[in-house]
């Protein structure tokens, strides 16, 4: 019981940390800050595609990104956990 006191703090202490540290809040993809500091290079440049679609917010492309996320971990758990129950199940099998 105490051990899962102690995980549940640190997991606590993980999740908040970012907040305190980045306060203005300005959390920004990967390819946002790469498109700053390109235009600090060359500010002539132009992109070579640009998105079929842009989402209509910034809560729309977040959600549609953690479903994402989601899906691919909800299809590597079930392939692995199939996986890991059918060596359980060969080895019940031979015993």
């Amino acid at each position: 019981m105490k051990k899962n006191i102690v995980l549940l703090c640190i997991a606590a202490i993980l999740i908040i940390i970012p907040f305190i540290v980045n306060a203005n809040g300005a959390y920004e993809g990967a390819d946002v800050q790469a498109e700053g500091i390109i235009n600090e290079i060359n500010s002539d440049y132009e992109p070579w595609i640009n998105s079929l679609w842009e989402p209509p917010s910034g809560e729309v492309e977040s959600f549609l990104f953690a479903a994402q996320a989601a899906i691919g971990a909800g299809f590597i758990g079930y392939f692995v956990g199939k996986k890991s129950n059918g060596k359980r199940d060969k080895s019940v099998q031979h015993q």
